[in-house]
């Protein structure tokens, strides 16, 4: 099947398929159409992160595998309600899940999303271990 396409904008750049692999298209469309819901789902979860705070947070619970509203106001020096903000925020998502051990509730990733926020944290100990070899 050939396809021929011109895009004629500020640029006048002409681009041309001469052959378009029409089962490629078919194969790709079926893969996007199976994993909706993952795409929905990741979305989501890189949406909620995607706030510097809260992907601090997301950071620190996959770091010290729990931690409370204070610990994090402390840490992060901000007040508990808005540290509580933002934890109402990714517990809505299902990103986090609460504990209470007595008048302390305490906060750890659900093992779903650790696995999806895992390399993003790769990368950030990977900057940390490249900053620290240039500065030696």
């Amino acid at each position: 099947m050939y396809f021929y396409c011109e895009f004629k904008q500020m640029t006048k750049i002409t681009c041309i398929r001469v052959l378009a692999d029409v089962n490629q298209i078919k194969e790709c469309k079926e893969k996007i159409r199976v994993n909706a819901a993952a795409f929905s789902d990741l979305a989501r979860v890189i949406e909620l992160a995607g706030n510097t705070v809260r992907l601090k947070i997301l950071y620190l619970l996959e770091e010290e595998g729990e931690l409370c509203p204070c610990d994090l106001s402390d840490i992060l020096e901000m007040s508990v309600p808005a540290i509580s903000q933002h934890l109402r925020k990714l517990k809505d998502g299902n990103i986090i899940q609460a504990k209470r051990v007595g008048q302390t509730i305490f906060y750890s990733l659900t093992d779903d999303h650790l696995k999806i926020l895992k390399p993003f944290f790769r990368h950030i100990h990977h900057q940390r271990a490249t900053e620290k070899a240039m500065s030696a």
